[in-house]
C-alpha cells in the first residue's frame, strides 16, 4: 500500500457503519445545514460545496454491447471534509474518494483510487464543469455533451453523452428528507443521458450504447441512530419514465423517491408511498444480499420485481457495498440500477 493512501484511510472521516458509509458521521459542528427553500443554482451547483461535510458525483449506466450482451458500468467521485471550508495544498481538509466499476453477466471489475485535496490530484469545478481523480475523468455539460473515462487493473471505458432531458430535482426542490426526524441532503439528477463508447475488458474493447444516470448531492447532517444502511434504485421504464426510490432501513424503515415522467416532470413520492420488498438472496463470504425486488409505487400503477444482471455486483473497496444492474419485470418493463449498504 503507497504511504498517501495508508494516510487517507486513517484519516478519512468514513466509519465501516452505515452512518459512515453515508460519509455523514455523527459531528456536524462547523458546517453548513442543508435548509428548506433554499434554490439550486445551475452551473454552480454542479462544482463543490466544501462547507457541507459530504458530497458525491454518481454516475451509473445500462448499456448493450455488439455482441448482443448487457452491461452495467460505474463512476463515482466522493468528496468529504475534515473540517469546512478549504485551504490551498496540503492544508485542503477535503479528502476524495473515486470508484469505477463495469458489470458484466458473469463478472464484476472494480477499482478504487484515493486522494487528499489541493494539490491537484482530484477536484470539481463547475463552469466549464470538471471532475477527476488521477487520470479519471467526467467532463462536459450535464444539460448537454459529456465525456467520461476510467482505468482499472482488468478494465477501462470511454464514453461519449448526450443529455436528451433536464435536470431532476428531488423532494422539495432539491431538499431531501432521510427520515422521520427530519435529516436532509440536497439532491438533484441528471437520468436522461445517452451513451455511446468502448468498454476495455479482459476479452478485449466492446462497443456499447445505452443510457446513463447522474445522481448529485451534498450535506453534513448524520443519519438517524438506527438507520442501519440504504437501498437506492434508479430505474429507467419503458415509457421513457423514470424513478428514484430509497428505502433507509431502521427500526421504522423510510422510503422516498421522485417519480419522472417522460417529459422530466418530477413528482416527489414522500414516506410510505414506495413499498420494497426483498424476494431473493445472494450469498456472499461478506453478507447475504437481497438481489431481486418486489417494487410497488400504487399511485403510479408500478408493481414490478428488480433482478440483479449479476449477482456478485459487490464493490469491495475501502468501505464495502453491492451496486449492479437490474432488470425490470411486470406491470412494466425496463432497467436500471440498485445500490445497497449496510449488509454485513
Amino acid at each position: 500500500m503507497r504511504v498517501e493512501v495508508l494516510i487517507l484511510s486513517l484519516l478519512w472521516p468514513w466509519a465501516v457503519s452505515a452512518q459512515g458509509f453515508a460519509g455523514l458521521g455523527t459531528e456536524v459542528e462547523g458546517f453548513a445545514i442543508p435548509q428548506r427553500g433554499v434554490e439550486l443554482s445551475f452551473p454552480s451547483d454542479h462544482g463543490p460545496h466544501p462547507d457541507f461535510r459530504i458530497e458525491w458525483w454518481y454516475l451509473t449506466a445500462t448499456l448493450n454491447g455488439a455482441d448482443g450482451r448487457q452491461y452495467g458500468l460505474q463512476w463515482t467521485l466522493f468528496r468529504s471534509a475534515l473540517e469546512p471550508g478549504d485551504k490551498p495544498g496540503w492544508q485542503s481538509p477535503q479528502i476524495w474518494m473515486g470508484h469505477a466499476a463495469v458489470t458484466t453477466p458473469d463478472a464484476h471489475y472494480f477499482t478504487e483510487r484515493l486522494s487528499r485535496g489541493g494539490i491537484g490530484q482530484a477536484g470539481v469545478s463547475a463552469s466549464p464543469f470538471l471532475a477527476w481523480i488521477d487520470e479519471w475523468e467526467m467532463s462536459g455539460d450535464p444539460s448537454g455533451e459529456m465525456r467520461l473515462t476510467a482505468a482499472g487493473p482488468e478494465f477501462a471505458y470511454s464514453l461519449d453523452m448526450v443529455a436528451k432531458g433536464p435536470l431532476v430535482l428531488h423532494g422539495d426542490q432539491g431538499y431531501s428528507v432521510k427520515s422521520q426526524a427530519g435529516q436532509a441532503s440536497y439532491y438533484y439528477s441528471q437520468p436522461f443521458l445517452q451513451v455511446r463508447g468502448t468498454l476495455d475488458l479482459p476479452d478485449g474493447p466492446m462497443a456499447v450504447t445505452g443510457s446513463a444516470w447522474i445522481d448529485r448531492e451534498w450535506s453534513s447532517q448524520p443519519l438517524s441512530d438506527d438507520q442501519t444502511g440504504w437501498d437506492w434504485f434508479s430505474l429507467v421504464l419503458d415509457d421513457n419514465a423514470r424513478v428514484m426510490a430509497f428505502r433507509l432501513r431502521g427500526s421504522d424503515d423510510y422510503t422516498s423517491g421522485t417519480w419522472i415522467a417522460a417529459d422530466g416532470t418530477a413528482t416527489p413520492l414522500a414516506d410510505g408511498a414506495i413499498r420494497v420488498t426483498p424476494v431473493q438472496y445472494a450469498s456472499d463470504k461478506r453478507a447475504e444480499i437481497p438481489v431481486t425486488w418486489h417494487l410497488e409505487i400504487p399511485s403510479h400503477g408500478l408493481d414490478v420485481k428488480v433482478s440483479a444482471l449479476n449477482a456478485g455486483a459487490w464493490m469491495d473497496t475501502s468501505f464495502p457495498y453491492w451496486e449492479g444492474p437490474m432488470f425490470v419485470s411486470g406491470s412494466h418493463v425496463g432497467r436500471g440500477y440498485l445500490e445497497m449498504t449496510g449488509y454485513r
